[in-house]
């Protein structure tokens, strides 16, 4: 479980319980058993455990204490709290849709062969306005094939991760490779949402087939990575799939050059400077990349010094497009921005993370040899993606005297990678 931003509330394991249990009446201003029930997770004790069970017996029908009864479930669910189960499958039949979405995601969390908690799971999928996606895909996690028939109507139903979800899972069920394309073509779906859960149902479902079309998925790197490395690794192993076969495809992705996308969205008419200047800032990449794309190919000349100001005036603080602003002004290859990308490739923060490994793809595309000493400093980052870039940056400045020392300790693929830039290595891979 990545925990980079569990532990910021400064409580104590007592001090969070405390707060949990203080009767919702008592409460002084500015406290809240929200927080006590996110941070408790940093506490895989018996005694958070405990507390959590606690907060989603209480009932006193206020909106608040129901708000942290769904956390506390969520917070049970990440601990695997097995002594949990049972009060975390009453939730199953309650009112409120959140609450059934966190106990039915908690219990797929913890893990069960119960028949009884299986179906009670799989009784939901006719009911009503339920969290029908979390449901599938619990019920294909915890395999249960018994749920088939009631999961086949969802292949067809209007809400696109929940169609995905179900194509999946009835896929695993049967043994019906092909009804995995369905999902590859959410790949391509307008909606992000879409795009972004068919890479995970595809992950789910092991389906090697699709490294490529996610590579191509314009969504955020880090959905696609995420997804060509899980799979990546099932292929390898079942030796289907040989890095020099993926090397092209996890290049592509690390560069990630909006050319090499299949893009969902299209401009009726070239827009204004301006107008693609802050679609940077969509939260749906695919937009995103379609304005790095129209300022690199339309607005090379001036793109530049519009970028910085975006950059100073708000972009320094958006992560998401502060991933995107570094991305064109790299690509332009515009050398007044080298130290801002240094600066870039050093931040420490892990919401900028992404733009690190952007930062180093950046400097080589500058072509500045004072780059090659900033990006040797990358090599010792445990971050995988800014390894991977820091590689192709140093290959792009043709510094690869220094690139065997990366591969010690590293995982197959950084190692296969340095082996690749330097021949004399022989790849582990």
């Amino acid at each position: 479980m990545d925990k980079r931003f569990a532990n910021i509330f400064s409580l104590t394991e007592d001090e969070a319980i405390a707060l949990l249990d203080t009767p919702p009446s008592e409460l002084k201003p500015g406290d809240s058993r929200y927080i006590a029930a996110s941070h408790l997770i940093n506490f895989p004790t018996d005694q958070a455990i405990a507390a959590l069970i606690r907060a989603v017996e209480l009932e006193d029908g206020s909106l608040d204490t129901r708000i942290v009864q769904r956390k506390a479930v969520e917070s049970l669910g990440r601990l695997r709290a097995r002594s949990a189960l049972g009060v975390i499958c009453q939730c199953l039949n309650s009112d409120d849709v959140y609450t059934v979405e966190n106990s039915v995601w908690a219990i797929g969390e913890i893990g069960t062969e119960d028949p009884a908690v299986l179906e009670a799971i799989a009784q939901l999928l006719p009911q009503p306005d339920q969290p029908y996606r979390v449901i599938i895909q619990t019920l294909s996690k915890l395999d249960y094939p018994q749920s088939l028939d009631r999961i086949r109507p969802f292949m067809d139903n209007g809400d696109e991760p929940t169609a995905s979800a179900a194509i999946a899972t009835v896929s695993r069920f049967t043994g019906e490779d092909a009804l995995m394309e369905g999902v590859v073509e959410f790949l391509q779906h307008s909606s992000v949402n879409a795009r972004r859960l068919s890479i995970q149902d595809l992950v789910d479902a092991g389906y090697t087939p699709a490294i490529a079309p996610i590579s191509q998925c314009p969504v955020s790197i880090v959905f696609r990575l995420r997804g060509i490395r899980l799979l990546a690794a099932k292929a390898m192993g079942a030796g289907t799939l040989t890095f020099e076969m993926l090397e092209p495809i996890l290049d592509a992705t690390v560069r990630d050059h909006p050319a090499t996308l299949n893009l969902v969205h299209e401009y009726d008419q070239l827009p204004a400077l301006e107008f693609a200047l802050q679609e940077l800032y969509q939260t749906d990449f695919g937009r995103c990349y379609l304005a790095t794309q129209t300022l690199v190919e339309s607005f090379q000349h001036q793109a530049g010094p519009a970028v910085i100001a975006s950059f100073r005036d708000q972009g320094y603080n958006a992560y998401g497009a502060h991933y995107h602003l570094i991305k064109v002004l790299g690509w332009l290859r515009y050398a007044p921005a080298y130290e801002l990308f240094v600066e870039a490739l050093h931040n420490p923060e892990p919401q900028f993370q992404k733009s690190r490994a952007a930062a180093a793809i950046a400097l080589g595309e500058l072509g500045d040899q004072r780059a090659v000493a900033e990006l040797e400093t990358a090599l010792d980052s445990p971050i995988w993606d800014l390894k991977y870039a820091a590689l192709l940056g140093l290959k792009t400045l043709g510094a690869m005297g220094i690139l065997t020392r990366a591969a010690a300790g590293d995982d197959p693929l950084l190692q296969a990678k340095v082996a690749a830039i330097a021949p004399s290595r022989e790849a582990p891979v």
